[in-house]
């Protein structure tokens, strides 16, 4: 199949000349955490547009750039925003820098995001380890021909997001004095942010907190066989929890004021990952 492998490698040739060495640990930056990049030491920037085949990052909250270097002494690679399905992407696009980083050596990928909290025991601000996922994106990025050189078919998604990262995560926040939850993310297509029968319904099917990405990168590392921890920021309380209109810039708001308990979680993880 010409096409996406042949794509994915190519991005990763042309990042390998502007990175001094292979990754370890990749991370993916949610809206409003881009903060995490400039923890990154002996840092080398890439941004997406100089990249082969990389799609930009289009949203408020996202740098659109990769950074690799260390952190805590550990190699990793950071991507600064990320493609979403609900800019018309296709969804080989959207796990387009997934796929590079896992290319680039990268065998443990942490995805985060900005997410509404369903459950009402939540708090705006609060910091949820992914358990599970429901996808309910209405497709899936391994839809079309297999190329087995990116894994199998029928790839396994009994656990998709790592019992022992998540034991990390909890062991992390732990040491740093922070409040960990733990629960199911609900991944829609949006860009709309759901209505309160919506949220009711995603309630009472298991859902905790509810976003418009990570669902597709996770189910793509794993075709990868990369071992996959997610992280969710509640940055705001999911339609009909609070009786107030959602926007955008709360997210990005929320973002910032949890910046430093944010950065330190995952420095703490990454070290010990």
């Amino acid at each position: 199949m010409s096409g996406e492998f042949e794509r994915v490698q190519a991005a990763a040739a042309y990042v390998k000349t502007r990175i001094s060495e292979a990754p370890d640990i990749a991370i993916t930056l949610g809206s409003g955490l881009g903060g995490f990049a400039s923890r990154v030491e002996q840092a080398a920037v890439v941004p997406y547009g100089e990249i082969p085949g990389w799609p930009p990052a289009g949203v408020v909250g996202h740098a659109g750039r990769l950074v690799a270097g260390r952190v805590r002494g550990r190699r990793v690679v950071v991507l600064s925003g990320r493609s979403h399905f609900y800019e018309g992407h296709p969804m080989a696009t959207v796990v387009f820098g997934t796929r590079v980083v896992a290319s680039l050596g990268a065998r443990t990928l942490i995805l985060t995001n900005a997410a509404g909290g369903i459950n009402t025991s939540f708090s705006q601000g609060g910091l949820m380890v992914i358990d599970d996922h429901l996808n309910l994106m209405g497709t899936n990025p391994l839809v079309g021909p297999n190329d087995d050189r990116f894994g199998p078919r029928f790839p396994d998604m009994s656990e998709v997001y790592s019992r022992r990262l998540r034991i990390v995560a909890d062991r992390a926040a732990e040491r740093i004095g922070l409040a960990l939850s733990h629960g199911v993310y609900v991944g829609l297509h949006g860009p709309s942010y759901e209505t309160p029968a919506e949220i009711r319904y995603l309630r009472s099917i298991g859902g905790d907190a509810v976003g418009m990405s990570t669902v597709a990168e996770a189910i793509a590392a794993r075709h990868m066989g990369v071992e996959v921890l997610g992280i969710s920021c509640i940055t705001n309380m999911a339609a009909g929890v609070l009786p107030a209109p959602l926007d955008h810039s709360e997210v990005m708001a929320t973002g910032q004021r949890v910046r430093g308990a944010f950065i330190a979680l995952i420095e703490e993880i990454v070290a010990a990952a």
